[in-house]
């Protein structure tokens, strides 16, 4: 074992230094501590959002009755919840992360491409959330400091002096916590969630005591026109759930390489899914209907509500805990897999937390305040990157499924020579390469050409559209497949 690091891990023999550094190592079974709360506590962290409550809002705003959206919601959170714990699976196994799970589908070498299309998700997304996260901040600013508005008159480089200050105040902030390591990461995830949940509770008892209970409801649009008009407008908001989880849908296994045993990820992951994620969609709609009455419109943004309340204590506790909230989903969905991603690009120079150092340079340069402020720029690059990574995943499932049988042997994920099983050709996988081309290609083009109005929009069914194309053509090419001796990690 290597005592190097806080998390203890599994030494292999002989590994490659360009494959292998003690982060990339299998978690070994003591340094398994993430049980059911710190899986629930990370799946709250990842709704409990100020984009979770704009998006679970906007769901009851397509036209459907509010059982209608509940059971939209509930068919596909639920098929998050089993999608979730297949690809979970052979990292909680064999406790390894991301990046060397696609070593097994996509070869020791080809795994970087997978890193790097993940990776750049990670990076635009954190640069992006940390200005949202900026922006309560400054609002915080303000509240306790009236004078300080007087900065925000100038503008340098797309953002006045107190936006710089607040954007880096929280690039910082969130940085030293960040490289503090995964134990810290679960302790402050394990806060983050519940915290927002008090937050949300008190807010909508507000806006209820405000309004009156004559303000609840669970439908906050006119319903659709016909029967066949509803069945689709339900059919696309589950699709629409399954969507918004699909960047962690490929890297889960980041995290779940630190949970105790399956009974324990299946348990997290049904309490932070399915249960979690309706009763914070149900405590958002009311908070939002209520906002109707109370403030004469619908108010999506919980920012916006807390700075209408007006008053300052009120601002403060929601401001901070907003800040809280982002800083949980920069942790989930978009810093420990870029961070894992780029030091899978160089181990030997590269560890987890240099790799958490460039991932947060990297969100500067993206310039996100440029690219929220582009509608095209985003549909561009949620149409491109995005709709690889249904592909990513549905090959990867074949491959470990229906190809590998769930046997692989581990030490052979970290070796280099031509006889190692994921070697492949010069450490490419060339099977999974000709799947992902031809599915990435089929969903990132029906994806622009419906973006720009030439073909139906088939919107978020891209996902599943490259998923399922990526799965059935890999597991043609491969054919019958053969396992590979089994070497469970720690043994």
């Amino acid at each position: 074992m290597s005592a190097s690091s806080e998390v203890p891990t599994v030494l292999i023999t002989g590994a490659h230094p360009r494959l292998y550094n003690h982060d990339l190592a299998p978690t070994a079974p003591e340094g398994r501590t993430w049980g059911v709360f710190s899986l629930f506590a990370m799946w709250m962290s990842d709704v409990h959002s100020v984009g979770g409550y704009t998006f679970a809002a906007s769901l009851f705003f397509l036209g459907l009755t509010g059982w209608q959206v509940l059971i939209s919601m509930l068919v596909g959170i639920t098929a998050v919840y089993f999608l979730m714990n297949l690809i979970g699976r052979p990292s909680l196994r064999y406790g390894i992360p991301f990046p060397v799970v696609a070593r097994i589908s996509f070869g020791v070498m080809g795994a970087n491409l997978a890193a790097i299309v993940r990776g750049v998700v990670g990076i635009v997304w954190y640069g992006v959330q940390t200005y949202f996260a900026s922006k309560a901040v400054q609002v915080l600013v303000i509240t306790l400091a009236p004078s300080a508005a007087g900065l925000t008159h100038n503008n340098v480089l797309g953002l006045s002096t107190l936006a710089w200050l607040s954007f880096l105040f929280m690039w910082s902030f969130q940085l030293v916590i960040f490289l503090s390591g995964m134990e810290r990461i679960r302790r402050f995830i394990d806060f983050c969630g519940p915290v927002v949940y008090v937050v949300m509770f008190a807010l909508a008892i507000w806006i209820l005591w405000q309004s009156g209970f004559s303000s609840l409801a669970l439908q906050l649009s006119p319903p659709a026109a016909s029967n066949a008009a509803t069945v689709g407008v339900m059919a696309n908001a589950a699709m629409l759930i399954v969507a918004y989880f699909s960047a962690l849908l490929l890297n889960f296994g980041d995290f779940a390489r630190f949970g105790k045993d399956e009974a324990t990820m299946r348990m997290g992951n049904f309490l932070g899914l399915p249960v979690n994620f309706l009763v914070f969609s149900i405590i958002t709609v009311i908070a939002t209907a209520g906002t109707l009455k109370v403030f004469g419109e619908a108010i999506m943004d919980p920012i916006l509500v807390v700075e209408r309340i007006g008053n300052p204590i009120v601002v403060i506790i929601g401001s901070i805990t907003f800040i809280v909230a982002t800083m949980g989903i920069n942790i989930v969905a978009n810093f420990v897999s870029p961070a894992y991603d780029i030091s899978n690009l160089s181990p030997e120079h590269i560890n987890f937390k240099l790799g958490g150092l460039i991932t947060s340079v990297l969100s500067v340069l993206v310039c996100p305040w440029l690219f929220v402020a582009s509608p095209s720029a985003i549909t561009l690059f949620v149409s491109i990157f995005g709709s690889v990574l249904g592909p990513m995943f549905g090959i990867m499932i074949a491959d470990y499924y229906l190809v590998k049988r769930q046997v692989i042997s581990v030490e052979e994920l970290y070796t280099m020579s031509p006889q190692g099983s994921f070697n492949y050709d010069g450490g490419w996988n060339h099977k999974a390469l000709i799947a992902l081309a031809v599915s990435g290609a089929l969903s990132i083009g029906l994806s622009l050409l419906g973006a720009y109005g030439m073909i139906f929009n088939v919107g978020d069914w891209g996902w599943l559209i490259g998923a399922s194309v990526g799965a059935l053509v890999y597991r043609g090419l491969c054919g019958q497949g053969s396992p590979v001796a089994a070497l469970p990690a720690g043994e």
